[in-house]
C-alpha cells in the first residue's frame, strides 16, 4: 500500500511537471486566446502615439492599432489591457512576460533585434536634435558645450551614445515627460527626440521653441514580440500587410497625425 501511495505521489508530481511544462512552451498567441485578453505595452505620454485624453483614457495612433489587433485575434477591441510603459522598461516588460507585445514607438534597431523580434514596420519616426530658435546651432560642431536632453533607452539615446567622436554633453531622463519638463524649465539647451515631441514643446511653450534642427535619424516603428513567437508574428505581419493594402492603417495614422503615411506605406 505504501508503495502504491508513493507511486501515486510520484505520478502526481510527474503530471504537474508535465502540465507546467506544457504551459511553459505554449506560445503567446495560444496564451492570449486562452486568457481572452491581449496585454500590450503602450505610451501614455507621447502625443499622438499614446496619451491620456480629457477623461483620463489612453488613446492614440498605436493604441488604436493595438485595439484593432485585439479585435482581429479575439473578436473585440475591448478584449485588451493597456499597460503604460516608457522607453527604459518596455523591452524588460516584454521579456519578463508582463505584456504580450509592445506598441510603444519602438524603433527597429540591430541591437534590440538581439533581444526581441519585430514585425513589419507600420510607420516611421523622424528624430532630430532640436535647439532653441534663438540659438546659433546649425551643425554638430555647434553643439559643443550645449547640453542635450534625451529620454533614457530611446533610439535617440542610443544614437547619440554611439557618436563618440562628437564629444556631446548628454543629460538622460527616465521618460519623455521628464525630459520635456527639463527642456521647458531651461535645464537643457537642446533635446534629442522625435520631430513630433520637439514640435509639441514649442506649441505648448512659445518661449521655448526648439526650432533649430539637426537631423538625427529616421527609424522604422514596429510591434515588439518575444523571441520565437512565430505564430503571433505571422498573424501580425498579415494584419499589417492587409491594412496597408486596404488603406485602414493610413486612415488611422492620418486621424492622429493630420498627414498621411509615406507613399511607400500606402495602398
Amino acid at each position: 500500500m505504501t508503495g502504491f501511495k508513493t507511486m501515486m505521489g510520484v505520478s502526481a508530481v510527474a503530471l504537474a511537471a508535465f502540465f507546467a511544462g506544457s504551459a511553459a512552451v505554449a506560445g503567446t498567441l495560444e496564451n492570449v486566446k486562452a486568457r481572452g485578453k491581449l496585454v500590450v505595452g503602450v505610451k501614455n505620454d507621447y502625443v499622438p502615439y499614446g496619451f491620456l485624453n480629457d477623461k483620463g483614457d489612453i488613446v492614440g495612433f498605436e493604441v488604436s492599432l493595438a485595439k484593432y489587433v485585439a479585435k482581429e485575434l479575439l473578436g473585440s477591441e475591448d478584449k485588451i489591457e493597456l499597460v503604460p510603459v516608457v522607453a527604459s522598461n518596455r523591452i524588460e516588460f516584454l521579456t519578463a512576460g508582463r505584456i504580450d507585445a509592445i506598441f510603444a514607438t519602438l524603433g527597429v534597431t540591430a541591437e534590440r533585434a538581439k533581444v526581441i523580434d519585430f514585425t513589419k514596420r507600420y510607420a516611421t519616426l523622424q528624430s532630430d536634435v532640436g535647439c532653441l530658435k534663438s540659438s546659433t546651432v546649425k551643425d554638430w560642431p555647434d553643439l559643443k558645450d550645449k547640453s542635450i536632453g534625451v529620454s533614457r533607452g530611446t533610439t535617440q539615446d542610443t544614437t547619440l551614445s554611439n557618436m563618440k567622436d562628437k564629444d556631446l554633453k548628454i543629460s538622460r531622463y527616465d521618460d519623455d515627460a521628464t525630459m520635456v519638463t527639463a527642456a521647458v524649465s531651461g535645464q537643457v539647451d537642446c533635446v534629442a527626440s522625435s520631430a513630433t515631441i520637439i514640435n509639441q514643446i514649442g506649441v505648448k511653450n512659445p518661449s521655448r521653441v526648439f526650432e533649430s534642427r539637426i537631423p538625427l535619424a529616421t527609424f522604422d516603428l514596429a510591434i515588439g514580440l518575444k523571441k520565437g513567437e512565430q505564430r503571433l508574428m505571422d498573424k501580425l505581419n498579415a494584419w499589417i500587410t492587409e491594412n496597408v493594402k486596404n488603406g485602414k492603417l493610413n486612415a488611422i495614422y492620418k486621424k492622429f497625425h493630420g498627414v498621411e503615411l509615406p507613399p511607400d506605406m500606402r495602398s
